[in-house]
C-alpha cells in the first residue's frame, strides 16, 4: 500500500455510505466574525494548521468493494474556498437562507470533501460557512480542528508553511518492511495487554468477574437497543424532501445556565436538555398536535476520544445514545428531574460503545445490511442533538474576533431534525436544522428554546428563594 493511498476505516466507511440525497453526511459550521478577514491570511492559516492533516488533501476512491483515502494530485486550496457576498441587507435571515441552501447540497466527491464559503460584509465583519464530510472525522474532533486555527489574541503570527518532502515511492521491499512492522507491533500489543491483564488480577482477584459483568452489561444494552420501541408517529417524523431550513437563536448567558443548574443540583447539560425538551413541547402545542405520552427520543453523539488527547489523526471515535425527552411533563422542575434521571441512567450504560461497535460491524459488511440496520435505528429517534463545549474565552482567526460560532452534525436515515448546543466565551449558542418536509418552523423553535430556558430558570430561582426563606425561619 502506497503512502499516498490508505484504506478507509470501517466506521468512517459507515458514515460515508450513510450519505443520501435527503441527508448529505456533512458537518456544517457558521462562524461570524467582528471584523473582515484578509483572505490571503486566511489561506496561510489553513495551509499551516488545517492542511497539516493529510486527510484534507485526500479524496475518496473506490476499487471494487474497497474504499481508500488517496492524495489528490490536483489539490488546490482555491478549489475549496469561495468568496461571496449576501444580497440585500446581508442580515441574519439572508445568512440562514444561504446556510439552508448549502446544507441541502452535497460536496464534490471528485475532490477532498470539504469547502469554505467566505461571506463578505456580514454585520460589519464577515462570516465563514464551512462544510466537511462526516467520514473525515466526528463533530467533536472537527470542532477541535477548527478551533486549532484560532488564537487567544489577534496579534498571533504565522510561520511559513514548511515544504514537506514527498514520501518515497512504494516498492515490494517497503511493503514487506511495513507488513513486518505491523506484525511486530501487534505482537507487542498482545504481550502488553496480557501483562496488564495479569497485573490486574494480582491487584484485584475479582477482576475477571468484573470483566465478565461488564461484558454481560454490554450484551444487555445491545438487546435493549434492539428491542427499544419505535418512535411515536408525530409531525417530526414526516417523509423528508432533502431541502434544509437552518436557524439559530441569540446567545444566552452561560452564567445564568450554571446558576440554574446549581439551584436544581444538576449540571449545565441537564438544564440545556430540559430547555430543548420544553422547546419541542411548545412546538407540539403551537402546531395543535397531540403530545406523545411517553416522550420522544433524540440521538446524542457520545465522545469516546479523551478530550485532552491531542488530535494526531482524524476519524470517527464516538457512539450514539438514545435520550428520552419528557415532552409530556408540563411542570418545568419535574421535567428537569426526569431529564436528569434519564441522563444519569445512560451514563452508567454501555450504549455508546455498543453503537460504535455496530457502526464498525456495518462498515465491514454489505451495503444493504448497513442500510437496513440504519433504517431500524433511525426509527427510534425523532432528532439528533449535539452538545459540545467550546473555548471559555473569545478567540481570533487570522486576526478577526469570533463572536458567534454554530455547528450542526448531519442526520441519518429518515431523521430530519438536528439540534445543536455549543458553549463559547460565556454564552450558549443554540441552533436547529429542519428538513422542509417536516411541518416545523425553525425560527419559532428557537424562540421556544429561550422561553423554555426562562421558564426553568425562573422556577429554579423561585425554588431557591423558598429554600432560603424556609431555612431563615
Amino acid at each position: 500500500m502506497s503512502a499516498s493511498k490508505t484504506p478507509m476505516s470501517a466506521v468512517d466507511r459507515s458514515w460515508l455510505r450513510m450519505d443520501s440525497p435527503t441527508n448529505p453526511m456533512m458537518i456544517c459550521a457558521v462562524l461570524v466574525f467582528e471584523q473582515p478577514i484578509v483572505i490571503n491570511r486566511l489561506k496561510r492559516t489553513l495551509n499551516e494548521r488545517f492542511l497539516c492533516f493529510q486527510r484534507f488533501r485526500q479524496r475518496v476512491t473506490q476499487e471494487g468493494d474497497r474504499i481508500y483515502w488517496q492524495d489528490d494530485p490536483l489539490f488546490d486550496i482555491d478549489n475549496h474556498i469561495r468568496r461571496i457576498a449576501l444580497p440585500g441587507e446581508s442580515d441574519k435571515e439572508e445568512l440562514q437562507a444561504l446556510t439552508s441552501n448549502l446544507n441541502s447540497t452535497s460536496l464534490d466527491f471528485r475532490r477532498p470533501l470539504w469547502h469554505i464559503h467566505y461571506i463578505d460584509n456580514y454585520d460589519g465583519g464577515c462570516a465563514l460557512l464551512i462544510r466537511i464530510h462526516h467520514c473525515i472525522a466526528d463533530g467533536i474532533s472537527l470542532v477541535r480542528v477548527l478551533l486549532s486555527l484560532t488564537d487567544t489574541t489577534p496579534e498571533a503570527k504565522l510561520s511559513r508553511l514548511a515544504t514537506k518532502p514527498l514520501p518515497p515511492p512504494a516498492n515490494a521491499g517497503n511493503r514487506l518492511r511495513r507488513f513486518t512492522h505491523r506484525i511486530l507491533d501487534n505482537g507487542q500489543t498482545a504481550v502488553e495487554q496480557g501483562r496488564l491483564f495479569l497485573q490486574s488480577i494480582r491487584k484485584e482477584p475479582d477482576y475477571p468477574l468484573k470483566l465478565a459483568t461488564a461484558a454481560g452489561n454490554i450484551v444487555v444494552d445491545l438487546i435493549k437497543l434492539g428491542l427499544a420501541p419505535l418512535e411515536p408517529h408525530t409531525g417530526l417524523r414526516s417523509p423528508l424532501c432533502g431541502r434544509k431550513q437552518v436557524a439559530w437563536a441569540d446567545p444566552i448567558s452561560l452564567a445564568e445556565v450554571k446558576l440554574c443548574g446549581r439551584a436544581l443540583r444538576g449540571s449545565v447539560n441537564d438544564v440545556l436538555l430540559c430547555a430543548a425538551t420544553g422547546a419541542l413541547q411548545r412546538h407540539f402545542r403551537g402546531a395543535g398536535e397531540h403530545i406523545p405520552e411517553c416522550g420522544i427520543r433524540v440521538a446524542v453523539p457520545f465522545n469516546l476520544r479523551p478530550l485532552r488527547q491531542p488530535i494526531g489523526t482524524l476519524g470517527n471515535q464516538f457512539g450514539l445514545v438514545l435520550v428520552c425527552l419528557p415532552v409530556e411533563v408540563p411542570d418545568p422542575i419535574m421535567r428537569f428531574r426526569q431529564v436528569q434521571e434519564n441522563m444519569n441512567r445512560l451514563k452508567r450504560s454501555y450504549q455508546a460503545q455498543v453503537t460504535y461497535s455496530l457502526l464498525d460491524l456495518f462498515g465491514r459488511g454489505p451495503d444493504i445490511l448497513e442500510r437496513r440496520a440504519l433504517a431500524l435505528l433511525s426509527n427510534k429517534a425523532s432528532a439528533v442533538l449535539t452538545n459540545v463545549p467550546g473555548p471559555k474565552e473569545a478567540v481570533y482567526l487570522a486576526g478577526a474576533k469570533l463572536v458567534q460560532p454554530m455547528f450542526w452534525v448531519p442526520q441519518s436515515g429518515n431523521i430530519g431534525i438536528g439540534l445543536s448546543i455549543f458553549t463559547y466565551a460565556g454564552t450558549v449558542q443554540f441552533g436547529i436544522t429542519v428538513d422542509r418536509g417536516i411541518d416545523a418552523d425553525p425560527s419559532a423553535i428557537m424562540g421556544y428554546f429561550r422561553e423554555s430556558f426562562t421558564e426553568i430558570r425562573d422556577a429554579a430561582l423561585q425554588r431557591t428563594e423558598h429554600r432560603v426563606a424556609a431555612n431563615a425561619d
